[in-house]
Order: C-alpha cells, then sequence, then structure tokens
C-alpha cells in the first residue's frame, strides 16, 4: 500500500459497535506495554455515557476507559467534542468537556465548522505531548448523507493527514460486503488512506475463512491486518449500548435487581459492577414492559428526566413502584433517577426539552430545578444508609439540576468537602443520590446491597476488573495482529 508511517493512527468501522472502541483501548495498552507514551482520541463521539475528568471536563465513557488503558489520566482533549441526545433530532453539545447548548441536527450540522477547530486544536496538544496517538472514528465513514463537513471520521483522518485501519463485525454476517461496500464508498483519496482491514469477533475455524482473506486483499488491494477471535464475556465498559446480563450460574443469585431503561437513560455503566457479579441477578427491563419482583428497584440517569419521568408513568412502573414499596422493597435513584423520585421538577429555560415543570414520584422530600449550568465534579465521602458505619463512597457528579432537601433528612452521603449527597426516605425504603459509580468500590457496593437486604461477598474493584479486560484485548492483538505492517504504520523500533 505504501502509506507514510505516522505518529497517529486512525481506527473506523464500518458500522457502529464494529469494534472501533475496544481496539483503540487494545492498541493503547499495546503501545503503552511497548514503552511509548500513548493516547486515545474520539473526535466527535454521540454518547450518554460520559465520564467527569480531573479538571472539571466530560468525556465519552470510552475514551476514559481507552485512558487507563495508556495509562494516562482522562482528558477533555481526548473527546473535545461530545454529544448527548436529548431528544430523535437534538443534543446537548459538549465542546472541551464544557456544554455550549443544546442543538437541533440540521444547525449542528452548520457548526461542525466550528467544531472541526476545536477537534484540531486537542489533536494538535495530543501529538505534542505523546509519542503516538490512536483515534476512533464514529458509526462508519461511507454515511453519504453526513460526507460534508465532516469532523468524525474521513474528514478528521484528511485534515490530519493520518492513516486508517478499517475494522468490521464478522459476527453480524456480511462481513466482505461491509468491507467492499465501505471502500467502495469512499473518495479516492479517503480509500488510499486505508492501511488495512481488521475482522472481530470471528469463531470458528480460520482455515474456512482463509480463501475469503485471500479474495479481500486481492479484491480491495488493502491488507487484512488481522482476524480477531470473539472474546467471549467481555466486561468492558459499554461506550453506549446496554450489554445483556450474562450469568455462569444463575442459581447463585441471591439479589434481584431491576433497572427500567429509559428512552435517555445515562451512565448505564453505573450498573457493570452489579452485572457482573455473580449473586446478583440484574435485569434491564425494557419499555412497556413490567417490572417483575425485586429486592432493589434503581431508577437510572436520564438525559430528558421530565420526558423519562413521562415515560415511566407511561409505561404503568409508577404503579410497579409503589406495588414494590408495599412488599418492602427498596428503591434507589441515581442523578436522573433521583430527581424523579422527589416532589417535582422544574425546568423553566428548557435545558433538557420543552420548558415546563413535572411533579416527581414524590417518595422523597426533594425538590430540583434545571440550571444552565452544569455539576461537573468527582466527589468523595461517607455512606449515611447505616449511621453507625464509615463506609467511604467515591462517584463523580454530572447533572444539570439543582436539589433542595427539606431540613431535617438523612443525607445518602457526607462529602469530603463538607457537603451533603442525595437524600434518604424516613421510612429508609427510598434513597437518591446524584453519584455515579457509587458501586465501584467493593466495600461502598456491599453496604448498599447489605442496605437492599441481603448480604452477598466482597467484589473485586472495578478498576481491578477492568484493567483485567484491557489485558485480554491487549494480549488478543499482540497474538492475531500484524504487527510487522503496524510497526511500520505507526514507525515503532
Amino acid at each position: 500500500m505504501g502509506y507514510k508511517s505516522h505518529t497517529t493512527l486512525m481506527v473506523q468501522g464500518t458500522s457502529s459497535d464494529a469494534g472501533k472502541s475496544m481496539l483503540v483501548a487494545a492498541l493503547c495498552r499495546c503501545l503503552k506495554n511497548r514503552q511509548y507514551t500513548v493516547a486515545p482520541f474520539k473526535p466527535q463521539n454521540m454518547a450518554l455515557n460520559s465520564a467527569v475528568t480531573a479538571e472539571g471536563g466530560e468525556i465519552g465513557r470510552a475514551q476514559a476507559v481507552q485512558a487507563q488503558a495508556a495509562g494516562i489520566a482522562p482528558h477533555t482533549d481526548m473527546n473535545p467534542i461530545l454529544l448527548k441526545p436529548s431528544s430523535d433530532t437534538g443534543a446537548q453539545v459538549i465542546v472541551h468537556g464544557k456544554a455550549i447548548g443544546n442543538m437541533q441536527a440540521a444547525p449542528y450540522h452548520q457548526y461542525k465548522t466550528i467544531a472541526m477547530e476545536a477537534v484540531m486544536a486537542s489533536h494538535r496538544r495530543l501529538t505534542a505531548k505523546y509519542e503516538r496517538v490512536i483515534v476512533e472514528g464514529a458509526g462508519s465513514p461511507a454515511e453519504i448523507n453526513l460526507r460534508d463537513r465532516d469532523i468524525a471520521n474521513m474528514g478528521f483522518a484528511e485534515a490530519a493527514d493520518c492513516p486508517v485501519i478499517l475494522v468490521a463485525d464478522i459476527d453480524r454476517g456480511g462481513v466482505f460486503a461491509q468491507l467492499v461496500g465501505t471502500l467502495a464508498l469512499l473518495s479516492d483519496s479517503e480509500r488510499e488512506r486505508i492501511c488495512g482491514m481488521v475482522i472481530n469477533k470471528f469463531r470458528g475455524d480460520i482455515s474456512l475463512l482463509e480463501s475469503g482473506l485471500e479474495w479481500l486483499e486481492k479484491e480491495t488491494g488493502k491488507p487484512v491486518l488481522g482476524v480477531l477471535p470473539y472474546l467471549h464475556n467481555l466486561q468492558l465498559a459499554a461506550e453506549d449500548a446496554i450489554q445483556a446480563t450474562q450469568y455462569t450460574n444463575p442459581e447463585q443469585a441471591v439479589l434481584n435487581v431491576v433497572v427500567p431503561v429509559f428512552s435517555r437513560i445515562s451512565n448505564h455503566t453505573d450498573f457493570d459492577m452489579l452485572r457482573t457479579h455473580p449473586q446478583i441477578n440484574l435485569q434491564f427491563v425494557p419499555q412497556h414492559s413490567p417490572l417483575p419482583p425485586a429486592d432493589l428497584i434503581i431508577l437510572p440517569g436520564s438525559k430528558n428526566v421530565r420526558g423519562d419521568l413521562a415515560l415511566l408513568h407511561q409505561c404503568g412502573w409508577h404503579n410497579d413502584i409503589n406495588r414494590h414499596l408495599r412488599y418492602g422493597g427498596k428503591v434507589l435513584g441515581i442523578c436522573g433517577g433521583y430527581q424523579m423520585l422527589g416532589t417535582d421538577i422544574h425546568d423553566p429555560d428548557g435545558i433538557e426539552d420543552e420548558a415546563g415543570s413535572s411533579q416527581g414520584l414524590g417518595y422523597l422530600p426533594v425538590s430540583t430545578r434545571l440550571e444552565k449550568e452544569k455539576q461537573l465534579t468527582r466527589d468523595e465521602g461517607q455512606l449515611c444508609l447505616h449511621q453507625a458505619d464509615s463506609i467511604p463512597v467515591s462517584g463523580y457528579q454530572i447533572h444539570a439540576g439543582k436539589s433542595t432537601v427539606a431540613p431535617g433528612q438523612t443525607p445518602f452521603a457526607i462529602l469530603k468537602n463538607g457537603g451533603q449527597d442525595g437524600c434518604i426516605s424516613n421510612d429508609n425504603q427510598v434513597a437518591g443520590t446524584y453519584l455515579h459509580g457509587i458501586f465501584d468500590s467493593p466495600e461502598a457496593l456491599q453496604h448498599i446491597i447489605d442496605w437492599a437486604g441481603l448480604k452477598t461477598d466482597l467484589a473485586e474493584p472495578y478498576e481491578v476488573q477492568q484493567e483485567r479486560e484491557i489485558a485480554r484485548l491487549a494480549s488478543m492483538c499482540e497474538e492475531y495482529l500484524d504487527w510487522t505492517q503496524l510497526n511500520a504504520i505507526l514507525n515503532l523500533t
């Protein structure tokens, strides 16, 4: 192919969920293991799973995981443009970690010219600081209707003049059509930029695929850099899609936890530690399905709290929650879910949707008003679910609401900065918190589950779990990728 070596390499996919996030994380760890300083980068991300950086900015959750793989702290330059959908046609636009407002799709398309300046500024800073930068595309580069002003895929690759790996998911079927079709829809200069292809999630006998690989390389003139096997039960934090719950032995489960899936559910990675705990049966309940019997119902975060509160009523989930509490169950609300558990939610400025007010579920004496200034903090403190205990809790806040709690209520946590977070009902059945990530600490997880009524074994820390999964990915890529070609592309010694 003859493409020049470069310090930046971009991974694009034939579709969403083809394996871009995973491959970027794996490459970051492989380069770190080779003693290179490396940073992940995603020019534009559209996701409701996000993380808070040390400087108080907001980036996509996947980039925080990739930063962990690279062995560095997450930074807003790693994801300069983050879009958080609040409706089918509108999203909150976050630039360099700070929300600048909501935009509909058409106005944002025009705004991309300005957004590209932020993207390139971040890329310049990363390339000045790190020896290699591994870039993740978004969706597919072959979306013809989005080619104009593109900043997420080939638009960025052309501006940065970097080579591109194209990854496809064979588990979906039609992998040859995915790759050949994508290449056919690129311009000549974009096609020339593709330095190789990776086939992801292969199961079976590789010998049965070899003739197809030979045809693919001959047809496209591009090398296949590797065929990656399907990694069963991979527990890496998802960029956006909710992963199905998997159990090796469901009979071990001693606690049933139910999470209703809102239309704009956000930061569902909060539940990764519950999903992977062998003693917890976590169920994500789709819309318009009744909430099954459970020990604990958790209302998750939402990017459109009033809209999802209306959905909750439409699905009849409010009746299921009432019945659950009558039978002695516990309810926990996180962020938007916490706001829903209060008495009322006011959005006079139309921060998330149309301006107006909504009556909450009324389980907590909490009134919320949405404000333009978003709260972005990383916090530590002590849980207050059992006042005699001193259980540390940590997490991060990402919310536009400011909640006022009635005097005399027990908070969910006392924060180290002297503040209080959340609220616990007087009957100790309902609790709410603004803290995301509260289950990531084994002690906090065990304590909250104890509050829900059952004892569980102490789990391993979330960061340890993620480290193990990153190591699995890196080991797979070391074995199955063509590092002779990758070394040449990235000028590795």
